[in-house]
């Protein structure tokens, strides 16, 4: 009869190399974060100036907005596709309001957050009264949203002076209280980093600190447990539809604000890059779920490296080969080494 024997100096070896397997995956992004930074600093010394920096984070400040419209409707067991075209629309319907309708910054930014919150509502009649699967009930929303903020303007940007399907012209302006949104600075910081950043502390918060943050993790992680608990589930994740469409509908606001025009382009490639946002969220320090804090920085991650590559004068058309292999080696590390640990 045989016997194993394990030589002492592994087994002492053993828990060192499990603590820094455990170190490597939980703080993997942060690695990866880092070595960009310091990759692009190293290439263009341009990058780390202080204005670039800061160029990235209101860069970056709509991608994390529309993030964490997607990360409240994973929490609650949904997934919201229309986010991009109700950004849109909300781009759209504020320039509308002020140059054609004439109203001012506020009632125009009221109308448009008004607009996403009634997408948020349509969206859970949808999926919740209607029984449409929620990712094809959104996706048939974004399509139709696609298609209805190109008709006031018959496909039009809307700008001072345009002409209208009717023959009449806009003389209308954007309120220069309107534009500061998306172009003032706040001690020296964009104004749409700063809001941003006090939405994702106040959504952190909430889903993370408070009775009905929990709630919703727990619908998402189990809805029918949840119910059979008491909770109203549906009532939860409608809310959660209509919080998805107001912070859309903000993120084309500060859009609106910045580019001071109506653009009928203005929201191409957002969804992909909040969606990213809120999937890499998932790898943040182990994470493995949607939560806020994870899909803020899977944003910054993406706004450094497409800043990075731009620097450098990456092609265009390979920058998203690039991403996507960063993104790739991103999430191995942190699920291929969980893997290998538990087999």
């Amino acid at each position: 009869m045989s016997t194993l024997t394990q030589n002492p100096s592994q087994t002492q070896h053993l828990p060192r190399w499990r603590s820094a397997v455990g170190l490597l995956r939980r703080y993997a992004l942060f690695i990866l974060l880092a070595v960009l930074l310091a990759f692009f600093g190293h290439a263009e010394p341009a990058f780390l100036q202080a204005s670039n920096l800061l160029s990235i984070l209101q860069s970056t400040s709509v991608d994390a907005l529309l993030g964490l419209a997607v990360t409240v409707a994973l929490i609650g067991g949904g997934f919201d596709l229309s986010i991009g075209a109700v950004a849109a629309l909300s781009l759209m319907t504020s320039s509308y309001a002020m140059v054609v309708l004439g109203l001012g910054a506020l009632p125009s930014v009221l109308l448009s957050l008004a607009a996403g919150a009634l997408v948020g509502l349509w969206n859970g009649v949808l999926v919740f009264r209607l029984r449409i699967p929620d990712m094809l009930a959104t996706l048939g929303t974004m399509f139709l949203l696609g298609g209805l903020q190109l008709i006031p303007s018959a496909g039009r940007s809307i700008v001072p002076g345009l002409t209208l399907p009717d023959g009449s012209v806009a003389n209308g302006s954007f309120d220069e209280a309107f534009l500061a949104i998306g172009r003032a600075d706040l001690f020296g910081v964009p104004l749409p980093v700063v809001i941003v950043a006090a939405l994702a502390l106040l959504a952190w918060l909430i889903t993370e600190r408070t009775r009905w943050g929990r709630v919703l993790y727990a619908t998402g992680g189990n809805e029918l447990a949840a119910r059979l608990a008491g909770a109203p589930t549906v009532r939860y994740r409608f809310i959660a539809y209509i919080v998805s469409g107001l912070l859309a509908a903000l993120g084309g606001v500060i859009i609106a604000a910045r580019v001071g025009r109506g653009d009928v382009s203005g929201g191409s490639g957002l969804l992909l890059n909040s969606v990213a946002a809120a999937l890499i969220g998932f790898a943040v320090l182990e994470a493995r779920r949607p939560n806020i804090l994870g899909t803020v920085v899977g944003a910054v991650f993406v706004g450094v490296l497409l800043n990075g590559l731009t620097m450098l004068n990456i092609p265009f058309y390979t920058q998203d080969l690039v991403k996507g292999a960063v993104l790739v080696a991103a999430l191995g590390l942190t699920y291929g080494l969980s893997r290998g640990r538990r087999s």
